[in-house]
């Protein structure tokens, strides 16, 4: 095998350099023919554009011979020349598109003595304010005596003396002694001398002579076209040319002389180079074209180029292909061999990697799910399983709630599908704390767990989603357990206080001749117990507004509103009493117990964080917030909230005017914010414009036919009927008692369960001394 390799090589080697030749020499005379083909091609467009540019200036140039001589011929009827004949006569040829033309006149020879007559003639023919002043000295001069502009700018110029042009005067004379139109010499035109250098051009002029018809012809003067050389040649070529040719016109003068008239360019490398001579009246002008060959239609093309740059590019492929194809087939096997044991150490490594993800979802006590975006399931690690109850899987979302047996929390309301946090992830929802009874043959008494959902994009673009089960039958038992206990030590604390309070009234009535220092103290202990009562009070509400069932009716909230103002300022004299103004409110959906508690709290804060000798000013308004719910808003002038408490004042024990000596426990906004949320509604606060604060919560209103709706749709009974199911449910959930858990409150106040008594506001504290709203 290794004898072979070199004599492979070489023939590879010699067969690709075969192909390499033969390949460039075919491309190379293909480029050439084609660039060949393309230059005869650019040869044969520059002569028909080159014929097509001298036709356009031989026919222009001869309109314009046969336009002054059919001018002179036709004024040469008219004996007695008027203005008004002149420019009937020359009217059409404002309109007749003359390319480059300036203005035709009629001009006529005047000699030194008869100048003074010559002018009072003509202005009794229409010449008004006509001046003839002679120019040079001369025995005769030549005026323009009517003169129509025809492309130039500014008024006629009558008077003009052409004899300071020799070049127009020698033309004048040639034309009135031959009898026939004649061209001048290039000069640049009296009328434009008063121009800027950059804007005068070489210009030239058309004379037809003027001669009765008489038996013995009498001169009468000249009829006289100017023409301007650059705006005559630039019209002609961009018209005929397309922009793809350079020209230049030049004109044989009297001396022999060959001048450039003007000149035309247009962008590009000018290769190519034309010349034609035309006759123009009696005179010879030369026309020169050039053009850029690439520019021309036709006459070039990239494809001779790209022809051969591909060509090139695939000689050397082909080349080199047969070379490795020759030469390569060890290497190839080689590679094949690399490659095959890189992909089998990347199955393997990827092989190692699932076994590695699988260990650890097994061993991890978590209960974790995951589904493809068709809600099949990917995986259910052991402890998913254990937790569910359930070995086999439901790849059927439809199916998943017979299957496991999820309920809602109430243990009896089967759990939506739509509602599942693994297809509220599969639709990009994210969600936290989900709680759900799994009740099945495996679980017939039910746990109570709480799903965590994500949504799992892959990287191979699969979209998924992930779910994590957490078991909290335990922690709800604890957290039951430790409110029943909470509700028990209450009672049992405010036991001895009321006998506390009641020894210190009695010893107080008794001792109506004690000293002050003593009743003093007595005073105090009541006070004391008072704000230990209330503390108690409070701590009970707080628990309460969480556990305790929604007994949700219809509410007049301005009669709610009323007894509360009344029973915080009942008590007050008439020089104290604050400023409350409370607008017309609505009915609301609520439980009266708990939404009293609100408005005490948020009417008592509006009463307690004033300025020392400020009058409270409180104002309490309502206002629709969408369609089946009612915004409240309980607005002071009192001390305000510092922006930097805002964010946590509805956190339970937080005090925003500690520092400032308000007493308070820092429950009150707590439990109103639970309250609130327990509704279905929200709670915030923000700054009163002009001073103050000014707290906001929402509230349903009521849904039944004929209550009050401040949107007034009561005719929505889909809606009504939605919210109502809604607020049955919530309270079934709420009254339920948990599978396998201890008892929840009972349905009857009970003395010594704190969920089951109904809330209470605070009682008013009547003590000038203090106050008990938070």
């Amino acid at each position: 095998m290794k004898r072979r390799e070199p004599s492979t090589a070489a023939a590879g080697l010699l067969s690709a350099a075969v192909v390499l030749v033969v390949g460039l020499t075919v491309v190379v005379s293909v480029y050439a023919s084609m660039r060949a083909n393309q230059r005869e091609n650019a040869d044969r467009v520059m002569d028909q554009r080159t014929a097509v540019a001298a036709a356009a200036v031989r026919t222009e140039t001869e309109r314009y011979r046969s336009l002054v001589e059919t001018a002179a011929a036709g004024i040469s009827t008219n004996t007695a020349l008027t203005w008004d004949d002149f420019d009937t006569a020359t009217a059409p040829l404002a309109s007749a598109n003359l390319i480059g033309a300036a203005s035709l006149a009629f001009v006529v020879p005047v000699g030194t003595t008869g100048i003074a007559a010559a002018q009072t003639l003509w202005r009794g023919r229409g010449a008004e304010g006509l001046t003839l002043k002679p120019v040079v000295a001369a025995e005769e001069h030549y005026f323009t005596i009517f003169t129509r502009t025809l492309n130039a700018t500014g008024p006629p110029m009558n008077g003009l003396d052409i004899a300071a042009a020799p070049e127009a005067a020698t033309t004048l004379d040639d034309s009135r002694r031959v009898g026939q139109p004649s061209v001048s010499d290039t000069y640049v035109l009296l009328r434009d001398r008063n121009l800027p250098a950059a804007q005068q051009q070489r210009s030239f002029v058309f004379a037809a002579p003027i001669w009765t018809r008489a038996n013995h012809p009498e001169f009468r003067g000249w009829i006289v076209l100017g023409l301007r050389g650059e705006d005559f040649l630039s019209g002609v070529l961009a018209t005929v040319s397309q922009g793809q040719l350079d020209g230049e016109l030049l004109a044989t003068g009297r001396d022999g002389t060959r001048p450039v008239v003007a000149a035309y360019t247009v962008p590009g490398d000018a290769d190519l180079t034309r010349s034609v001579d035309l006759v123009v009246a009696d005179r010879g002008w030369t026309l020169i074209t050039r053009a850029d060959a690439s520019h021309l239609p036709g006459a070039s093309s990239r494809l001779p180029l790209t022809l051969l740059l591909t060509g090139s590019g695939m000689s050397v492929l082909l080349a080199g292909l047969i070379y490795v194809l020759a030469t390569g087939r060890a290497r190839a096997v080689a590679r094949v061999h690399e490659a095959t044991v890189e992909l089998r150490q990347a199955e393997a490594e990827s092989r190692h990697q699932a076994g590695l993800l699988s260990a650890i979802m097994s061993s991890i006590s978590d209960a974790v799910g995951v589904v493809d975006d068709k809600g099949a399931f990917l995986l259910h690690n052991p402890a998913a399983r254990e937790l569910l109850g359930v070995d086999e899987d439901a790849d059927d979302p439809d199916a998943w709630q017979q299957h496991y047996g999820l309920f809602r929390p109430d243990g009896r309301t089967p759990f939506p599908v739509e509602d599942m946090p693994l297809i509220r992830a599969l639709r990009g929802e994210s969600c936290d704390n989900v709680e759900m009874i799994v009740r099945n043959a495996q679980r017939p008494e039910g746990i109570l767990v709480s799903v965590d959902g994500r949504p799992l994009d892959t990287s191979a673009g699969r979209h998924g989603a992930v779910a994590v089960f957490h078991d909290i039958t335990e922690m709800r038992r604890y957290e039951n357990d430790l409110a029943v206990f909470a509700g028990v030590v209450a009672h049992d604390l405010k036991a001895p206080l009321t006998v506390i309070r009641g020894h210190c009234e009695a010893a107080s009535e008794d001792l109506d001749e004690a000293p002050a220092d003593v009743r003093g103290s007595l005073d105090r202990i009541i006070l004391a117990v008072d704000r230990m009562a209330a503390l108690i009070d409070t701590l009970l509400a707080y628990t309460t507004a969480r556990d305790a069932p929604l007994r949700t009716r219809r509410v007049d909230l301005g009669a709610l509103v009323a007894e509360v103002v009344h029973d915080r300022t009942a008590h007050l004299r008439d020089d104290d009493r604050p400023q409350i103004d409370v607008a017309s409110l609505p009915a609301v959906t609520a439980d009266p117990a708990m939404l009293r508690h609100v408005l005490d709290n948020l009417l008592g804060n509006a009463l307690k964080y004033v300025r020392p000798g400020t009058t409270p000013q409180v104002q309490v308004t309502a206002e629709a917030h969408g369609e089946h719910w009612a915004r409240i808003e309980v607005a002071d002038r009192g001390i305000g909230i510092p922006d930097t408490a805002k964010p946590e004042i509805f956190d339970s024990f937080h005090r925003a005017h500690a520092e400032a000596g308000y007493a308070g426990t820092g429950l009150g906004l707590a439990i109103c914010k639970r309250i609130v949320e327990r509704h279905g509604g929200e709670i915030g606060v923000a700054d009163n414009p002009g001073g103050g604060t000014r707290f906001h919560f929402t509230l349903p209103l009521p849904v039944r036919e004929g209550e009050f709706d401040m949107t007034g749709n009561n005719d929505e009974a889909v809606a009504r009927a939605a919210l109502e199911r809604a607020l049955a449910e919530r309270a079934a959930m709420e009254n339920s008692r948990l599978p396998g858990l201890s008892a929840l409150p009972a349905a009857e106040p009970s003395a010594h369960d704190p969920a089951a008594a109904r809330l209470r506001a605070p009682v008013p504290d009547h003590h000038p001394t203090t106050t008990s709203a938070e």
